[in-house]
């Protein structure tokens, strides 16, 4: 008989707040039609509503959601600027047409339409933590797909060993381009181990609705066990590749960002600990988790690897 040993952070199901409650009833059943909307919408510029799809149980963050205006209004997004409150410059970016191409090292390269890739994929909701290197966290439900079917889809080649995500650059709404001293665009970076994950996402949605511009629209990319800066958000091209790529932040302070940028509550940042974080919302303070309470899907690709720097 199967026995299951609840983790330390989780909470029973019956505490965890229902979908019809975050969502409402009707933003379920419109989302169950969305199929039928994406054609019409694709050429009109439009944002269709997100397809019917599932809940994956299988990550609970095993704490309460973060309220749903937080989350839309509080973000890091430094192509509109350094402060948190770009989400109303944001709202102007453009999310169709939207292309997102993956190329390099695969058998089977390929650009995609976003409407055509959300039709390929297999959509789920999950709701999941986000840990920023600054301090702050979040618990939010997310609409999307696991990265692993898009590498399954264009199958690695041997020789790939990284994958670079590059972020778009829309001068014309985008006033942080004009920072010049920043390594525009926009890249971050995993192992092909990592991207093949089954925690690592790719998300389109957020509260049942498609991402807003200062989420990161139209698709971004989640390591819900890494710092924050390592989910590149508007995403234009995937590069499956053999040398580890520079990543944005890595590059500006290597010594403040590593490249792996795993959570870890014992390895502060060198201006401030990373033993605790603030719940955006209520502001409660709570201990770190190690993998930020990912641990047991993760740690298992790190091992053998000391000599790395892995967290900050």
């Amino acid at each position: 008989m199967h026995i299951y040993r609840r983790r330390g952070w989780e909470i029973p199901d019956h505490q965890v707040t229902p979908r019809e409650a975050v969502l409402g009833r009707r933003a379920i059943m419109v989302a169950a039609g969305a199929a039928m909307a994406l054609p019409a919408a694709a050429q009109s510029g439009a944002v269709p509503p997100l397809p019917a799809h599932s809940r994956n149980e299988r990550f609970s963050p095993g704490r309460a959601l973060t309220p749903e205006r937080d989350a839309t209004t509080y973000n890091n997004f430094y192509e509109f600027g350094s402060s948190k409150s770009i989400a109303r410059d944001a709202a102007r970016m453009p999310r169709r047409p939207w292309t997102v191409k993956v190329e390099g090292l695969v058998e089977n390269p390929r650009e995609f339409d976003i409407d055509d890739l959300i039709r390929l994929m297999p959509l789920e909701e999950r709701t999941l933590r986000l840990r920023c290197v600054e301090g702050w966290g979040m618990t939010v439900p997310w609409t999307g797909f696991p990265l692993a079917a898009l590498v399954n889809l264009v199958k690695p080649l041997a020789s790939a060993k990284f994958v670079s995500f590059v972020s778009a650059q829309l001068p014309a709404v985008m006033p942080g381009l004009r920072q010049s001293w920043y390594p525009w665009p926009h890249m971050e970076g995993c192992s092909v181990a990592e991207a093949g994950n089954p925690l690592s996402f790719m998300a389109l949605g957020l509260y049942g609705q498609p991402l807003a511009g200062a989420n990161g629209a139209p698709v971004r990319v989640l390591f819900p066990w890494k710092y924050g800066f390592k989910s590149g958000k508007s995403i234009v091209r995937i590069v499956f590749q053999e040398a580890r790529p520079p990543t944005f932040w890595n590059t500006i302070q290597p010594q403040e960002y590593g490249f792996w940028a795993n959570v870890n509550p014992a390895v502060p940042h060198p201006r401030w600990s990373q033993a605790t974080e603030r719940l955006i919302g209520s502001n409660e303070r709570v201990p770190t988790q190690l993998f930020n309470g990912y641990g047991e899907f993760v740690a298992a690709m790190y091992e053998g690897m000391q000599g790395e720097q892995l967290y900050l």
